[in-house]
């Protein structure tokens, strides 16, 4: 385990940890799962977190048993239709809509000197950081079209890490779900894990909810591990 005054930079996921917009993109691909003729099911809904546009519509296609009826075009029309949707619903979103606990840590983090960015699969992350309006407390975004793999592949964090020009063992990794944490692991950064859904994946550090995370509390966690 690496101890606190190694740590220069934070690596986070945006959805779950950051602010919460799986409702929106649950309600966009419900609608898009009942047009395409798949039952729904809270299953499913949860399945698809945190996982990329394309991998989401497979999974919705073969779970409706409908994987081969459409062609490639037909498919990135689905998709495109559905993040069109999404993006309409996210315009709501307000400083409000950022998670208990996380304004005033990126407020810690800047005061602190470490740097930040942003490791998700979202390819709307910089116009949510926008809306949220705290693009100004990151460093970076990863442009997850330039990613190959998606989590719990290493290389979005490898990716966010590069943007803090910094070391694996300087960085810790946020995330909200339990592929982000193995993906953080497998990058070599320590991983802090926040909620239940995380605890299987076995994170580094862990806390409940988004309110617990602070300076003081990594540091305590860091020292007595």
């Amino acid at each position: 385990m690496v101890n606190f005054s190694d740590i220069k930079g934070f690596t986070f996921d945006l959805d779950g940890v950051i602010t919460d917009t799986a409702k929106f993109h649950e309600q966009a691909w419900h609608d898009l799962a009942t047009e395409l003729g798949v039952e729904w099911s809270d299953t499913l809904g949860n399945q698809l977190k945190g996982i990329g546009r394309m991998d989401s519509l497979s999974m919705i296609l073969a779970a409706g048993g409908k994987q081969n009826q459409f062609s490639d075009d037909e498919k990135k029309m689905f998709a495109h239709k559905k993040n069109t949707h999404y993006v309409a619903l996210i315009q709501s979103l307000t400083p409000d809509d950022i998670l208990p606990g996380i304004t005033a840590f990126l407020g810690e983090i800047r005061a602190g000197g470490f740097l930040a960015s942003i490791a998700s699969a979202s390819k709307n992350a910089p116009q949510i950081l926008k809306k949220l309006e705290i693009t100004n407390y990151f460093v970076g975004i990863v442009d997850p079209s330039t990613v190959s793999h998606g989590k719990p592949d290493p290389e979005i964090f490898v990716r966010a890490g590069e943007l803090l020009n910094l070391q694996p063992k300087q960085i810790i990794g946020i995330e909200d779900a339990s592929a982000g944490v193995q993906a953080i692991k497998a990058a070599g950064q320590t991983a802090l894990g926040v909620g239940a859904a995380t605890q299987s994946a076995k994170p580094h550090l862990w806390v409940r909810d988004t309110a617990d995370i602070s300076l003081k509390t990594i540091a305590m966690k860091l020292s007595s591990d």
